[in-house]
């Protein structure tokens, strides 16, 4: 007797739902899913009990001939595929065709549909994969599909469910998703007999994620414009970088309408944004691409959820250059002689200078310009014609613990960074290859170091991007490495501590060379060179001046802010003024 056997097609379908059915949010995808790719413009979901005692997702879409409703209870039934060629060019959310005989399988199932064209319509009764009906009946255009008593066959199943409310907010989450993937269509989603929310089909999709977010954040969304490559595009929106999180879940990612996750895209975005966030946040993004199907392969997760991209190096500097691009800052075309500070701010520098010394402190390494104050200061270095961005209308206040700089704007207070703002400076400057304030110092003795063999053969990849940063290695001999120059700025650090921290951050990108490792690099030391940095006040007037040159003022290269503003009605409201 063999003891190998065919399932049973009812425990095959359960088998498939593990798959398929994770929790009543993925029976929502399916669902929708089928729901888009009938061309629905409206899509009602019901639920109760968080899905766990009713689904009911309604469309106004195509429906189904008889024929048709019953061979989609049939697994690996669908009308999306013909051919094994047609994997390449999937441009379908649903094709595999498992999503409704596995939901049948662990519900109370019930389809009603009907074709524009029919008098009469379809209704099929499943009861745990078994059918038990199937009639004429009435209804509008469009299917109707119920799923009661989820897994209420596969108890074991069941005891993994979440509670009610957090299963409701999956639901509500992958409901938002396909909003967002179909802005022209109308999404209606009730929970326990009450309408949570009822989204109109809109013609821009900023007009559809401001529906979500609110207007308030929305009126702080930045188009990301659309950029293309070879195959592939990408436009959509970010927030700006006060708004990154630890986590990803306010990335929403769109590729051909499918709502995906990927590595690629996520890495992207972090190097659009590299040198405005600090480390460990991620940018709040929505993006939409579009890309010719045989470049990605969908069919990779049973969920959908995750793609594999052909090119995905391509794929992630295309993101990158989109961000990067709607980040630069408009230019605003300023004759040297207009760049100047208002009568308050040099009146108040006039009178720091009585309390402060203005003899420089001698140092090494990169210092602020000393300038003395003057009711009209021109910009540092100026050329005629270049394009600046003026200096907002600050009043200076004062220095808070010798770190800090308080300044007065239109809107409130704005504590000033300087040691940040140094850092900004000097990031661009090596980034834009004017380095002049970071020297090189060559070492009399070179310093010998032993590092592991994989580290060894990456460093000396990198050889060119550290010598551009003032860092000359090469080669000893066996798994020894040879540095005979460093950055000034490193001053009397242990070599091994910095070559560590240098290794850390290109292990942090690996597989990103070149430009990549470079603008890393720059941001160490950039960091190390501003920690020398000792803040004056007599020096801000130019650091200000020299900081709204830079295409990113307002972050170090790290992403730390350099100007922070506390608003006049948040102040207000802290200290209860208008409310007495």
């Amino acid at each position: 007797m063999p003891v190998i056997h065919v399932l049973p097609d009812i425990l095959a379908s359960q088998v498939a739902a593990g798959e398929v059915v994770e929790r009543p949010s993925s029976v929502v995808k399916e669902l929708v899913e089928n729901s888009l790719d009938a061309g629905a413009r409206e899509v009602m979901v019901d639920i109760e009990k968080g899905g766990a005692n009713l689904i009911r997702v309604s469309d106004d879409g195509c429906g189904m001939a008889r024929e048709d409703a019953m061979l989609s209870l049939e697994r690996h039934a669908t009308s999306k595929l013909r051919t094994s060629a047609d994997l390449g060019s999937i441009m379908t959310l649903g094709f595999r065709g498992e999503a409704v005989p596995s939901i049948a399988s662990v519900a109370k199932f019930r389809l009603t549909t009907r074709r524009s064209e029919d008098l009469t319509g379809t209704e099929i009764v499943v009861d745990g994969g078994k059918l038990l009906d199937v009639r004429d009946a009435g209804g509008a255009p469009g299917t109707v599909i119920e799923a009661r008593n989820l897994f209420y066959n596969m108890p074991a199943r069941r005891k993994f469910m979440r509670a009610d409310s957090t299963e409701s907010a999956h639901v509500e989450q992958q409901m938002r998703l396909h909003a967002l993937a179909a802005p022209g269509v109308r999404f209606r989603f009730r929970k326990d007999d009450r309408l949570i929310f009822d989204l109109p089909g809109v013609a821009r999709t900023i007009d559809r994620v401001r529906q979500l977010v609110g207007n308030e954040m929305g009126g702080e969304l930045v188009t990301v414009p659309e950029s293309m490559a070879a195959g592939m595009s990408v436009l959509g929106f970010i927030l700006p970088a006060k708004h990154a999180r630890k986590g990803r879940r306010h990335q929403f990612i769109f590729l051909n309408g499918r709502p995906i996750e990927d590595a690629a895209i996520s890495k992207g975005l972090a190097e659009g944004f590299r040198g405005n966030l600090q480390e460990g946040l991620h940018p709040a993004a929505w993006l939409w691409m579009e890309m010719e199907p045989q470049l990605v392969d969908v069919n990779v997760h049973p969920a959908k959820k995750e793609v594999r991209f052909r090119r995905p190096f391509e794929v992630r500097d295309l993101v990158c250059r989109a961000v990067m691009q709607c980040l630069r800052p408009a230019r605003v075309e300023v004759a040297p002689s207009e760049i100047t500070f208002t009568s308050k701010i040099a009146t108040n520098f006039s009178q720091a200078q009585d309390v402060i010394s203005p003899e420089p402190v001698t140092r090494s390494g990169p210092t602020f310009h000393q300038v003395q104050p003057s009711l009209e200061v021109k910009a540092i270095d100026a050329v005629p014609g270049a394009k600046r961005t003026k200096v907002p209308d600050f009043r200076l206040i004062g220095m808070l613990q010798e770190r800090y700089v308080i300044l007065e704007s239109a809107d409130g207070l704005v504590l000033f960074d300087p040691k940040a703002a140094r850092e900004r400076i000097i990031f661009e400057q090596l980034s834009k290859g004017r380095a002049s304030g970071l020297e090189t110092q060559h070492l009399l003795v070179p310093i010998l170091i032993e590092v592991e063999p994989r580290d060894l053969d990456l460093l000396l990849r990198e050889r060119m991007a550290l010598m551009e940063t003032g860092m000359e290695i090469e080669a000893f001999g066996g798994n020894t490495l040879q540095i005979s120059s460093l950055p000034q700025c490193v001053g009397n650090e242990d070599p091994q501590k910095y070559l560590d921290e240098i290794l850390e951050e290109i292990l942090h990108g690996a597989g990103t060379a070149g430009k990549f490792a470079f603008e890393r690099l720059t941001r160490i030391l950039a960091n190390k060179a501003a920690r020398r940095v000792m803040p004056r006040l007599s020096e801000v007037q130019a650091l200000l001046e020299e900081l709204f040159q830079c295409d990113l003022p307002y972050c170090a290269a790290d992403g730390r802010p350099t100007l922070t503003e506390y608003n006049r009605k948040d102040i207000d409201r802290r200290f209860g003024v208008g409310r007495a």
